[in-house]
């Protein structure tokens, strides 16, 4: 049996983190007087843990056979190092709140994600509606928080965020352990699976995507305080975008039998070319901001179940747990922290627009990185599909 419930409480606490500690943080932040370039050197920090930490947590689960107590202890130690947070607004001890937090945080997702497919075996097609509820978690947190700060003080965020960090270690409690994959099922090693060219394209444009995404996840929240929008609107506008994004999980199953992955990430690449310039330069209209918000359904929702689908066909047996672990380290950690940084500058250099018209360059780079690299019919098909 499928621990669907468990799987799906877990997912529901910590993307609910994500809901209130990614939009309301940078504006907590900012409150206290931080610079642009310093909100970014901070928040580039969740982006630079998620290159280091993964790939050691993935490989001392794949060797200590001891993946589900990494998961537990990884959430307990992020609380501790989140409540650092309390006890200080100097830059260095944020910094070093931060560095903390993110290390043990961004060690527990690649983990679970490996830990869903292995209880799901060979129905790979229900991991959507497990990871649905992570989707459900973030709009509940990003909705419910956005309304709370129209009224409370913006420190609310720390002891909000503290209460679904210990959500999470709760949820992480109760998970079970699946069966270790079977020696056999593992077709190729690591640096065969490294060199076939489709995985080598795909990992270069999750790259550039999460590069494109730097902006949207620093400044997003803060951009539209800053053009006269309510919190509350922040928070409709996060959920809209993640509303997009389950409709997209729902229909995933079906359009992955029917179109190959490739076909799917190019699309998504197209969507965030638009969405970025969307976003930077039509920030006056609020119905130019809900369209480039509902795009989020392919930029995130399409992409990632494409991107992930081929990462679990690509990465047989205990190779599962290291791919999931690259895949992040690469496109949400690099990428993100390349992203994040540099909008940091351009930010106060050029502007807002014009940072948000380089994220569709580098969206558009991976689009062409993709089509180049990735030659049609090459690994192309996901086998029983994922939602």
């Amino acid at each position: 049996m499928v621990p669907y419930w468990r799987l799906s409480a877990y997912y529901f606490s910590y993307f609910a983190f994500v809901g209130a500690f990614s939009p309301y943080f940078t504006l907590y932040l900012q409150s206290i007087a931080l610079s642009a370039t310093d909100i970014a050197l901070l928040m580039s920090l969740m982006q630079v843990m998620r290159v280091l930490a993964p790939g050691m947590w993935g490989w001392l689960a794949e060797h200590l056979g001891r993946r589900l107590t990494i998961i537990r202890l990884s959430a307990w130690a992020s609380l501790v190092g989140f409540s650092v947070f309390f006890f200080t607004t100097r830059f260095e001890g944020l910094f070093l709140a931060m560095a903390l937090m993110a290390f043990f945080w961004s060690a527990a997702l690649p983990l679970v994600e490996s830990l869903t497919f292995a209880h799901l075996g060979d129905q790979a097609g229900r991991y959507g509606s497990i990871r649905v509820w992570g989707s459900v978690g973030f709009i509940a947190a990003v909705l419910g928080l956005g309304y709370l700060l129209d009224f409370l003080p913006l420190d609310s965020v720390l002891w909000i965020t503290a209460a679904i960090l210990a959500a999470i270690a709760l949820s992480a409690a109760v998970l079970p352990e699946a069966a270790r994959p079977l020696a056999h099922r593992e077709s190729a090693s690591l640096h065969e699976t490294l060199r076939r060219p489709e995985v080598r394209a795909l990992l270069v444009a999750c790259f550039l995507m999460s590069a494109a995404h730097g902006a949207l996840y620093v400044f997003y929240s803060i951009f539209l305080v800053e053009h006269g929008y309510d919190k509350s609107v922040v928070g409709w506008m996060w959920s809209l975008g993640v509303v997009a994004e389950i409709v997209v999980f729902m229909f995933m199953p079906r359009v992955l039998r029917r179109y190959s992955m490739r076909a799917i990430l190019i699309f998504a690449f197209a969507c965030a070319v638009v969405r970025f310039v969307a976003i930077g330069w039509g920030v006056g209209s609020f119905a130019v901001l809900v369209f480039a918000q509902l795009l989020h359904g392919a930029t995130f929702g399409a992409y990632h179940s494409a991107a992930i689908a081929a990462v679990n066909q690509w990465f047989r047996g205990r190779l599962q747990s290291r791919g999931q672990a690259l895949y992040g380290s690469i496109s949400f950690g690099a990428g993100g922290m390349l992203g994040g940084l540099v909008s940091g500058y351009t930010w106060e250099s050029v502007g807002a627009a014009w940072t948000y018209t380089l994220g569709s360059l580098f969206a558009l780079a991976g689009l062409a990185w993709l089509v180049l690299g990735w030659r049609s019919g090459a690994g192309s098909k996901a086998e029983g599909g994922i939602g």
